[in-house]
């Protein structure tokens, strides 16, 4: 139980330790404000602006999550297919991974052009940057079910089709949960990388303004806001995977 408490406090632990040292080197080097705000700087610059900040993140927040919607609907379906045939497997996983490996940023002017500024092109990179990763464990998943259990499975008179909705999907529910879990903190990247160049509106626009006027204090702020929403995020999925999955998490939560 000890174990169980220092690792649930740990995070914290090393939020708050590394938020201590960052504010003592910011006062005993008299480090400028300007350069590199200390925390309480920060924390004052997002009291002083919380009502422009609020609105900001909150347009940056319902923008991220219909992209991320959108990725979470096609990762699944685009998955299951390339899962399912070991011939869409070898066609279109390749192609999918060159896709991924493509610069995401470099779609913004494009989508600019395509949807002008405002929040399609933000949707669009969010959507786009997050995907893949659902993409690949839900065919991961299905791809590597056991030959064994399958074979097994059709000898009972299972079919294909039974087969993979009846065992391959919630197999690869852990795989699915781990996905949403990197997939979030990517979906608000795209969308703060495109709002700095494509919007007028969210957190990324606030990150140009405030650098723009030499208010550090105020980006490192909206840098703050972006990583807590995505944290919290973070931390929703993964108490659903624990209240859902919790048969591929035995293991690990009896040590």
């Amino acid at each position: 139980m000890h174990q169980k408490s220092i690792e649930r406090w740990s995070p914290w632990i090393l939020l708050i330790t590394s938020v201590v040292i960052w504010q003592v080197i910011c006062s005993v080097f008299n480090v400028s404000e300007f350069i590199f705000p200390s925390p309480l700087r920060i924390w004052n610059q997002l009291i002083e602006f919380r009502a422009t900040i609020a609105a900001h993140a909150w347009r940056t927040y319902w923008v991220t999550m219909t992209g991320f919607g959108l990725a979470i609907i096609v990762g699944v379906l685009l998955g299951f297919v390339i899962g399912s045939s070991r011939l869409a497997y070898a066609a279109v996983y390749p192609l999918m991974t060159a896709f991924n490996a493509l610069p995401k940023a470099a779609f913004v002017p494009i989508l600019v052009v395509w949807f002008g500024i405002g929040i399609g092109p933000a949707i669009l990179t969010s959507f786009l940057i997050s995907f893949f990763p659902i993409m690949v464990n839900i065919a991961t998943g299905l791809a590597t079910l056991e030959p064994e259990l399958e074979d097994v499975l059709r000898v009972l008179g299972a079919k294909r089709w039974d087969v993979l909705i009846k065992v391959g999907l919630p197999r690869s529910m852990p795989y699915f949960f781990a996905s949403l879990k990197v997939a979030i903190t990517l979906a608000f990247v795209g969308t703060t990388v495109s709002e700095m160049t494509a919007a007028n509106e969210g957190i990324g626009y606030l990150l140009i303004s405030a650098g723009s006027a030499m208010q550090m204090g105020l980006a490192f702020g909206g840098l703050v806001v972006v990583g807590a929403m995505a944290m919290v995020m973070y931390e929703l999925f993964n108490y659903i995977e624990l209240h859902t999955t919790a048969w591929a998490h035995r293991g690990s939560q009896n040590n």
